[in-house]
């Protein structure tokens, strides 16, 4: 079982995450709205994996894998944004991040990034 953290500053984004993921595999343990609670609550539940938003208030995506990364650089970290910026996504996965997916996402692209990180 994966300890499952969501980070975004989107509550319809952070919904549709919570439902979709499986709970079979993944246990949601948190979720954050900005960059800067994702620390904190990384801090407090060690998530084994995370999807990450990059464009937040206080602290963005970028910067918060970053700080991820050095807390436990074994974290998955699956990023989730609108940015079809292809560029960002190789420099968030330069940064640690494990994968990428682009908003809008169906449930079955979600569940199968997931899965894809899980099993490197």
């Amino acid at each position: 079982m994966y300890k499952l953290m969501i980070v975004d500053d989107s509550n319809i984004i952070r919904n549709r995450i919570q439902r979709a993921y499986d709970s079979g595999q993944f246990m949601l343990v948190a979720t954050a709205n900005s960059g800067v609670q994702a620390i904190e609550k990384f801090n407090i539940h060690c998530p084994d994996v995370v999807t990450m938003d990059l464009t937040m208030p206080q602290m963005d995506g970028l910067e918060c894998i970053e700080r991820i990364i050095t807390l436990d650089p074994e974290v998955r970290i699956l990023v989730v944004s609108a940015l079809s910026d292809k560029t960002t996504g190789i420099h968030a996965l330069s940064l640690g991040a494990s994968g990428f997916l682009c908003k809008p996402f169906s449930e079955d692209e979600l569940i199968e990034s997931l899965y894809e990180l899980v099993q490197e």
